[in-house]
């Protein structure tokens, strides 16, 4: 490159600057934070970037009414179409972000990350992993087989269970509207809206408070922010060519239209543990299930207050983590070998 054109590049983005003021998004990242391990936030962000893409591509052939949902969704799985590898696409960067989104929340607790200042921002995403979930659920909802039906009266069954709080998942809400549709509405406009804010309050607060340290001590040195960014573009080259692999060697399947009256399905593996509560005490189990687990993540900074971070060094916290964590996958593991009882009835 000539001197003359960096001069007026570097003076262009002077310019650019001044009036926009982006070079305030940037700041220095310690060494440790191009690690794998570092990264699982910055990965999950591509990740809901691919979902935001490739769920505005299947919008355009999704109609988000009972009567023709399920038949849209199989037409695209028909032959080799732009929908078809699209909706792969969707569907595996759907379980990939899931899957990184846990794995950056163990990080943190194990790591102490969610200590002093940083408190807010670990509730903030506890508040990322609910609605992480709650796409996820509607999401599955949405391609209207008999696995989307089931949980959508999953659903409605908890929604009278909170009475007046849960008035906007029945169907006397607005009854010419289908639920389907209501959901479809939080799925691609609430829900990421909601998403999109708390994500901006959890890198506002990163910046604030600076990308936590290693607890056994981190690199000497920092990097610049560019450097961190060119680090997660070589993360995203890698995301975008494992979903499309997998959207092609391994399609997401999708039933049939639902049967009504009868339960048949399990839930996708996320949900496994509270189906386990399901089988033991019926539908409230999956209500005070969900509320004490997020309860408890929320109370994660107050229940564990020492200084310490590493988690060697907090052996009650990482040990009731440790159980939490096999419990979790001893009921996931129960709920996929055990038959389920019906609790659920319903209607469209």
């Amino acid at each position: 490159m000539r001197p003359r054109d960096a001069g007026t590049r570097g003076g262009l983005w002077r310019a650019i600057d001044e009036r926009l003021g982006l070079s305030e998004l940037t700041y220095p990242v310690p060494r440790h934070a191009n690690s794998l391990a570092y990264s699982l936030g910055g990965i999950s962000l591509i990740g809901f970037a691919v979902l935001i893409i490739s769920g505005v591509v299947l919008a355009q052939y999704y109609p988000p009414v009972p009567e023709f949902a399920n038949d849209s969704v199989r037409a695209m799985m028909r032959g080799i179409s732009v929908a078809r590898i699209v909706r792969g696409v969707h569907y595996w960067a759907a379980q990939i972000v899931l899957l990184t989104v846990l794995l950056h929340m163990l990080r943190i607790f194990f790591t102490g990350a969610f200590k002093m200042p940083r408190e807010a921002n670990w509730i903030v995403g506890v508040g990322l992993l609910a609605l992480t979930i709650g796409l996820f659920f509607t999401g599955t909802v949405l391609k209207w087989d008999q696995e989307g039906f089931e949980a959508l009266e999953h659903n409605t069954a908890i929604g009278e269970l909170l009475g007046g709080l849960g008035h906007w998942f029945a169907h006397a809400f607005a009854e010419n509207v289908p639920l389907l549709v209501r959901l479809y509405i939080a799925h691609v406009s609430i829900l990421p809206g909601l998403l999109l804010l708390l994500l901006g309050a959890h890198f506002w607060l990163i910046k604030k408070h600076g990308i936590s340290p290693r607890p056994g001590g981190s690199p000497a040195g920092v990097l610049p922010f560019a450097s961190h960014l060119t680090h997660l573009g070589k993360y995203a080259l890698v995301f975008v060519g494992v979903v499309l692999a997998l959207a092609v060697l391994l399609p997401p399947t999708v039933g049939p239209a639902p049967v009504e009256g009868i339960e048949v399905t399990k839930p996708p593996w996320i949900f496994l543990p509270l189906f386990a509560f399901e089988n033991w005490i019926g539908i409230p189990g999956l209500l005070w299930a969900t509320v004490v687990f997020f309860t408890l993540l929320v109370c994660v900074p107050l229940l564990d207050r020492s200084p310490e971070v590493h988690a060697r060094r907090r052996p009650a916290a990482t040990a009731v983590a440790v159980v939490v964590m096999i419990g979790l996958a001893a009921l996931g593991i129960l709920a996929w070998v055990t038959t389920g009882a019906q609790h659920v009835g319903g209607g469209m």
